[in-house]
């Protein structure tokens, strides 16, 4: 079993899961959001008052930012994240 920082391998694996689910449920919520504002009326008024449902912009963006961490992390569980690496060239001045 590998340890980081004295937390066991298991331990993080389990907790980006619980993350990668949680990532799910929500963009479930924005697809649905998404589908409903798309399926009807935005916004509607009656009179002097008005009401405004979402904006579809600020969903759409959500929902772009939600597809790139739900891949990062799906990565990161399959071990297939992207390691950086940096090149040093040690220069005497």
């Amino acid at each position: 079993m590998q340890y980081y920082l004295g937390i066991s391998s298991k331990s993080i694996n389990s907790q980006k899961e619980k993350r990668y689910n949680h990532l799910k449920d929500r963009l479930d919520l924005y697809l649905s959001a998404e589908s409903k504002i798309l399926g009807g009326v935005q916004s509607y008024k009656i009179g002097s008052r008005e009401l405004t449902y979402a904006d579809l912009g600020a969903i759409r963006s959500e929902i772009k930012s939600l597809f790139k961490e739900l891949e990062d992390l799906e990565n990161s569980l399959l071990g297939k994240a992207r390691r950086a690496s940096y090149r040093v060239i040690p220069r005497d001045l």
